[in-house]
């Protein structure tokens, strides 16, 4: 029963016109002013007006009113039928036509909430034999709307079981991260990664059929891609990135410094000559705050500068960005 008179059915008679009703029943009638808030009872057949007072509503029997309500119901019960008789009537010679030039039109569904969108990732992936590609832009483990590890485990390791693999790309800061690297530890198959110094927002793709996509910055809606066109440009920009990225799992790689400037500073360097603020070069580096003003005082050391403006110019001097 609805709380207030809003527009609803017979079946979710709201409070108000509940207790008016009720009240007609006990008394055998009631002012049409005291039940003109709820139209409902007059609409649904509940009430009607008196003979020969029209400021006097009276009560029809409760199982009159719903014996009425049922047939009506019955009636587009039936009515729905009869269409379902006439659709299936015309499809059916249809369906015998050989559809093998027909085409199944692509689909991009909005996923609403974390709960629905990492349940629509386990089912895909639930179907998956050959290939699941990743783009974690950053680790929010420990997040309680986040998927359980265990059950993330589990159902990349029964990918891996079927014989597919697993390729995903994270940010250089995820490198040492333990419980990312305990990760790959734990499963067993051909699982690997490499990371960037910035890569897309989060990408999920599956077996290179369908993607997901976030579809607001909070996370808690998605896109699920299922248009070939999309997909295949998710994983041409994935295989591009990943040509570039350099190797974390199974065998992690070490870039290299140059003349005492880390990878680090240097992706650091690139940023800050473009202008931006130290909290922009932390999101896009996936760091905090204090920790890239912390690289960029050692860059700063490294190379001389006393001043923020000094320091952009003597990064192009100094060739370490060519």
């Amino acid at each position: 029963m609805t709380t207030g008179h809003l527009n609803h059915g017979a079946e979710e008679l709201c409070e108000a016109g509940a207790k008016v009703y009720a009240q007609a029943l006990r008394e055998g009638r009631v002012r049409s002013a005291d039940a003109g808030e709820v139209s409902c009872l007059v609409d649904f057949g509940l009430l009607h007006p008196a003979v020969g007072d029209p400021n006097w509503l009276e009560p029809v029997a409760p199982v009159v009113a719903l014996h009425r309500l049922l047939r009506i119901s019955e009636e587009r019960i039936a009515d729905e039928r009869r269409r379902e008789a006439r659709l299936t009537t015309v499809f059916e010679p249809l369906m015998r036509i050989d559809g093998r030039h027909t085409s199944v039109a692509p689909t991009i569904s909005i996923l609403n909430g974390r709960q629905r969108i990492n349940r629509a990732i386990a089912e895909t992936m639930a179907d998956a034999n050959e290939e699941l590609l990743a783009i974690q832009p950053r680790a929010n483990y420990g997040d309680p709307h986040e998927v359980p590890r265990a059950d993330v485990m589990d159902r990349d390791q029964a990918l891996l079981d079927r014989g597919g693999r697993i390729r995903t790309l994270y940010q250089h800061t995820t490198r040492y991260l333990p419980f990312v690297l305990a990760r790959y530890e734990e499963l067993r198959g051909d699982a690997e990664a490499r990371t960037l110094d910035e890569v897309t927002d989060r990408l999920i793709v599956v077996d290179r059929a369908v993607a997901f996509i976030p579809a607001n910055k909070d996370g808690t809606l998605a896109l699920e891609v299922g248009h070939p066109a999309l997909v295949e440009y998710f994983v041409t920009t994935f295989d591009r990135l990943w040509r570039l990225a350099t190797p974390m799992y199974p065998e992690a790689v070490q870039r290299p410094s140059l003349d005492g400037i880390t990878p680090r500073q240097r992706a650091i360097a690139s940023l800050l000559i473009e202008g931006h603020t130290d909290t922009v070069i932390a999101e896009r580096l996936g760091m905090n705050v204090r920790t890239a003003r912390v690289h960029i005082a050692k860059l700063a050391e490294t190379l001389g500068s006393e001043s923020r403006a000094q320091l952009g110019y003597l990064i192009g001097q100094s060739g370490i960005l060519e």
